[in-house]
């Protein structure tokens, strides 16, 4: 039964994605062929499917330490340095609305509030 077993528990690592209805599947082919007891098989089934989480679980830890790995080597910023960021801004755009409040409108031409302007032949302005 310990060979059986081994070698059904390295069946396991194939069968981390397989549903429990599947695994009891083969463990009932098992049974019919002899090759374990029937009372050994719900035994079998709960270890498969131990055996079948404990895989899941660490592959689910490897991919996530290798996006985790990927992500750093591009230098995206992590999810509370993206929140940070956006503490920040808005800090800073209620500052400058703050700012802009305080302050007359600035012009779009300054040189156009000035009575000395003139521009200049050459193409800069001159004051007179």
């Amino acid at each position: 039964m310990s060979d059986l077993l081994k070698k059904a528990l390295s069946l396991g690592i194939g069968l981390t994605v397989a549903s429990k209805e599947k695994v009891e599947k083969v463990v009932d082919d098992l049974v019919k062929k002899g090759e374990i007891a029937p009372s050994e098989s719900k035994a079998m089934v709960n270890k498969l499917i131990e055996r079948g989480e404990e895989e899941r679980n660490s592959i689910k830890s490897m991919v996530q330490e290798q996006v985790k790995r990927v992500l750093q080597d591009l230098d995206v910023p992590a999810g509370s340095d993206v929140a940070s960021l956006e503490q920040r801004i808005a800090v800073l755009e209620k500052r400058v609305a703050e700012l802009e409040g305080s302050k007359p409108a600035i012009a779009a031409d300054p040189a156009a509030e000035t009575n000395n302007y003139r521009p200049d032949p050459a193409g800069g302005p001159t004051a007179e």
